[in-house]
C-alpha cells in the first residue's frame, strides 16, 4: 500500500492508486464528472463545497476535492503531507 494523502475534510487517498489529478474546469472533465456521478463511481469528498480536484483512480473511480490539484499534488511529493497508517 502507498502513502495516505490527506485531501481534505479529514479524507485521504492511497497515492499509489492515483493516476492523474487534474482540474474540473475544462468540458471534457466535466463530462467524466458527470458521466461517473450516474453510474456510481464518483466519490465525493467535497463536504458539500466547491470541487477544485478531481482525482482519477487506477480502478476508474474518481474523487472530487475542495483543494487544488497542486496543494494535493505538493502533499503526495513531500514527507509532510501524508497520513502513515492512518
Amino acid at each position: 500500500m502507498g502513502r495516505l494523502i490527506h485531501i481534505g475534510f479529514g479524507n485521504v487517498v492511497n497515492t499509489g492508486k492515483i493516476i492523474a489529478i487534474v482540474s474540473p474546469d475544462s468540458a471534457p472533465i466535466k463530462r467524466l464528472v458527470q458521466k461517473a456521478k450516474e453510474s456510481g463511481t464518483a466519490i465525493d469528498a467535497t463536504q458539500g463545497r466547491k470541487t477544485k480536484a478531481v482525482l482519477v483512480m487506477e480502478n476508474s473511480q474518481l474523487v472530487l476535492s475542495a483543494l487544488l490539484p497542486e496543494t494535493i499534488a505538493g502533499r503526495a511529493q513531500t514527507e509532510g503531507g501524508d497520513m502513515e497508517d492512518a
